[in-house]
């Protein structure tokens, strides 16, 4: 695969940064995953948005929207027409002295593509005992700092599930590893809202856009409670969830998921940027 690298297309092989930056050393950075469907980023400007939101928390600059469409359709060019593909973008603090502090080097820019696996039809989730920060600096951004979800999702796949769950500091249902969860209620679908912690995921609004849901507080046994409930994620689009915890739901898909599946469809083939 050829990736972009500080402004040039290099082969995977050749692809570097230094030792000292500090998306390295201390995780300073910020990054999107953007689906590639026939060779087209989907719902690229809404990315490139969050990208730009979460680069002003961390305080980096933000990239240059002409660069930024130059430079993926240059790397997906390079790479052919992918039928299925994940396409990362990352945004660090460039290189810096060893420590939080940031150095005086440029940002360092990264687009890197790699085929799409699919999804299984549904998922076992278990929840976890650790808690997002709904109250942390960085609540909701997406950063590259993610050894909390690498740890949590191994305790996961030792459990035999495909995503763990977590809730915030308050015990609300929060999120998903690198998911958004909705519930089905009594006819209702609801979805945490973002003031619980969770990241303003990109299929998620388009959800809430084109299906509705209500965006309440619930608390995390109300997962295991629900009617039905899915996983939703830029690569998973809707993914139903089977079981919780190992108490197997009522229905996967239930009637509200199987709506969401397929408006979710429909409109993602309609319009390529929404």
């Amino acid at each position: 695969m050829i990736s972009w690298v500080d402004g040039a297309l290099v082969e995977e092989h050749r692809a570097r940064v230094s030792a000292f930056d500090h998306g390295l050393t201390v995780g300073d950075g910020v990054f999107e995953t953007v689906k590639v469907a026939d060779g087209q980023p989907f719902a690229l400007t809404r990315h490139l948005d969050r990208l730009d939101d979460s680069a002003r928390v961390l305080g980096l600059p933000v990239p240059d929207r002409d660069g930024m469409h130059l430079a993926v359709g240059e790397v997906l060019a390079a790479n052919g027409n992918l039928p299925a593909a994940r396409l990362r973008l990352t945004l660090t603090g460039g290189v810096a002295p060893l420590g939080s502090d940031r150095g005086s080097a440029p940002p360092t820019l990264i687009i890197a593509v790699a085929t799409l696996r699919a999804w299984p039809a549904s998922a076992d989730v278990v929840t976890v005992s650790w808690t997002r920060n709904e109250r942390g600096a960085t609540a909701g951004v997406k950063t590259t700092s993610y050894a909390e979800n690498v740890v949590a999702l191994a305790h996961a796949h030792a459990r035999g599930a495909g995503e763990a769950i977590f809730a915030n500091t308050r015990g609300e249902l929060c999120e998903g590893t690198g998911s958004n969860v909705f519930v089905g209620v009594d006819g209702r679908l609801i979805t945490p809202p973002l003031a619980a912690g969770c990241l303003a995921g990109v299929t998620r609004a388009l959800l809430l856009e084109w299906v509705g849901a209500a965006e309440e507080t619930l608390p995390l046994a109300a997962l295991a409670a629900a009617d039905e409930a899915f996983l939703a994620s830029t690569t998973r689009d809707v993914q139903p969830i089977l079981r919780v915890d190992g108490r197997m739901l009522p229905a996967a898909p239930g009637p509200l998921t199987a709506r969401a599946s397929r408006v979710f469809a429909e409109r993602a083939e309609a319009d390529v940027d929404p």
